[in-house]
């Protein structure tokens, strides 16, 4: 029994001690991205042709990316209170992208974010009743 404690105390304290090996310029990483998922951080997304060099298309603003498609990115963008865009663009051998960061950030790498988003557990629920007479 004092085996498999002993066992299992060492496997608990490499886990937490391998947890904790993230180099700093990671954890800056992780926080601009959730910046950047959180629309805090202005970008510039260029979409260009590989073969001739031209820009196709050009995205700015406070965007977040979804490039978890080889074939697709999707850019959603705040333009408002409220208001997003969303856009959909397909990639392909010859078409490519690159984003830009376009204004500094300040990042700590020794704070960690955690956000907490309420809307998500408890959701906007419309209710229609019928009217009873």
């Amino acid at each position: 029994m004092k085996k498999l404690l002993f066992a299992g105390f060492t496997a608990m304290t490499l886990l937490a001690t391998m947890a904790g090996c993230s180099s700093e310029a990671d954890t800056v990483s992780e926080n601009l991205s959730k910046s950047a998922d959180n629309f805090q951080v202005q970008r510039k997304v260029v979409f260009f042709n590989g073969i001739t060099d031209k820009y196709l298309l050009t995205i700015e603003g406070l965007c977040s990316l979804d490039a978890s498609s080889e074939k697709k990115l999707t850019v959603t963008c705040k333009v408002g209170d409220s208001q997003y865009k969303k856009h959909y663009l397909g990639l392909s051998d010859n078409v490519s992208y690159f984003v830009e960061q376009t204004d500094a950030k300040f990042e700590d790498a020794y704070h960690y974010k955690v956000i907490f988003r309420p809307e998500t557990i408890v959701p906007d629920i419309d209710l229609q009743t019928s009217k009873s007479k």
